[in-house]
């Protein structure tokens, strides 16, 4: 089978060029990239503070990283949508659901923040149960901080990727990167100066986010770019659009909110296998994060094109530019958990980590790059181009049916009835790779992913 059809692409009149597909992929890969190195940095500053603190932040941390992924896949349909209304010539609309998306995302933003700060400390002793007490107390003072920056993180993240789905990738990786220096600056006043250890670390993501979020919606405000954003007090709901666009982001924020349930469900089992492993989980959690980020800032910018491609109707040039862009993610990745792999002992001794941990985190770091460029690309990259097409629920049922069937079950097994360390939780996810892999190349192949009437759809 084909895996797409050249005789039906006009190659002189491709929608994104190399030098397109280049500015629009490469702030995106810079900003992934700085904001893990950044995470990296963020993470070895605060385990100075010691063991509780580091664990403190990597409990709470699964937490936030799920509400972070439901922001994002709520981003993730305002790209879509918004990409393929360009895409049709129809930039009106692409506004009109802009607007919307501001509305949806502010009023689910704060809802969560209030039912998390009300939950607090009982949240965090119902997730993680008997964790030790230092622990714990570190881990509410980060917790109810963090909270509070929810509303600012899932704007940033809707406004980035209104700039994102117009083709400008520059900017909000301009705003990402500085932000990401502020909250880097502000660990190292908060934490070596004022001593306030994951207090401060807290603090400083609070107020890098609130700067972020400022200054993207500030931007908006201005004319001569094609989504413009204003005029903010008097948006009011426009619920047959609303439906539409959680029509993508709803099915997306499952997808991504069950493979953070996932996490927490193998954090809690982490969790009693003492404070080691712990930390030794939580930087390996990061060095992953890091060898990922060329992938996923592909699968970002994938989203873009095909969703433009899909808005103008080009079939085939969609399908042309998934393969492509999934040859570029599998080379970025390959390089990526090389180079990952290389700087875990350094990074490992300069975090100061215990010599058991540091070893912990260097044997899994070393299963996932044999693994990762196996299985990780044709699992997540393609999946990518898929939900840019509309393709959302199938996405969202074979991630979520793979994911608790051997990330979460097959760890939690292979932890109570062999007694595995946290390797268990890096097995489970190469099987949950490899499964989803095969099958989004299958659904790839068979064409039944494209949904080009999406936007006409009542």
């Amino acid at each position: 089978m084909k895996l797409y059809d050249k005789k039906q692409i006009d190659w002189n009149n491709l929608l994104f060029d190399n030098r397109a597909l280049f500015l629009l992929l490469l702030p995106i890969i810079i900003e992934q990239l700085l904001n893990s190195l950044m995470g990296m940095v963020d993470t070895m500053m605060v385990s100075t503070v010691g063991s509780e603190a580091i664990s403190a932040v990597s409990l709470v941390d699964s937490i936030n990283n799920l509400v972070i992924q439901i922001f994002s896949a709520m981003a993730s349909g305002a790209a879509i949508i918004c990409s393929q209304y360009i895409g049709s010539g129809n930039e009106k609309e692409s506004n009109k659901a802009a607007r919307q998306v501001v509305l949806t995302v502010l009023v689910i933003s704060l809802a969560i923040m209030s039912i998390f700060i009300l939950g607090g400390e009982r949240l965090l002793r119902l997730v993680f149960g008997a964790v030790e007490e230092p622990v714990m107390e570190n881990a509410i003072i980060y917790f109810i901080i963090t909270v509070i920056s929810y509303p600012f993180l899932a704007l940033f993240s809707a406004g980035a990727a209104f700039y994102r789905a117009s083709g400008n990738a520059r900017f909000p990786m301009k705003v990402s990167v500085i932000s990401n220096v502020l909250n880097i600056t502000g660990n190292a006043v908060f934490i070596y100066v004022f001593h306030w250890g994951s207090a401060g670390a807290a603090l400083s993501t609070l107020l890098s986010r609130v700067f972020c979020t400022t200054v993207i919606f500030y931007c908006l405000r201005k004319p001569r770019q094609i989504i413009v954003v204003k005029d903010y007090l008097k948006i009011r709901p426009d619920m047959p659009l609303i439906v539409k666009i959680m029509a993508i982001g709803i099915p997306s924020g499952i997808e991504n909110g069950m493979f953070q349930f996932g996490k927490l469900a193998i954090q809690s089992t982490v969790s009693t296998m003492g404070t080691v492993a712990i930390a030794a989980q939580a930087m390996t959690n990061i060095l992953e994060n890091v060898n990922g980020v060329f992938g996923i800032g592909v699968g970002i910018g994938l989203m873009t094109v095909a969703g433009q491609c899909i808005g103008a109707g080009r079939k085939e040039e969609t399908k042309y530019y998934i393969v492509k862009l999934t040859k570029i993610a599998w080379v970025g990745i390959l390089a990526s958990c090389l180079f990952v792999m290389a700087i875990t002992k350094p990074v490992t001794w300069l975090a100061g980590m215990e010599p058991k941990a540091a070893a912990m985190c260097f044997e899994m770091v070393t299963a996932i790059t044999i693994a990762k460029p196996l299985f990780w690309v044709g699992s997540f990259v393609i999946a990518y181009g898929l939900r840019a097409a509309g393709d959302v629920k199938f996405s969202m049922m074979v991630s979520v049916i793979t994911m608790w069937g051997c990330r979460v079950a097959l760890c939690i097994f292979l932890v109570r009835v062999f007694n595995f360390g946290p390797m268990a939780v890096w097995i489970g996810m190469f099987a949950d790779w490899g499964i989803r892999s095969v099958i989004f190349i299958l659904r790839f192949l068979s064409g039944k992913w494209i949904h080009a009437d999406f936007l006409t759809k009542k």
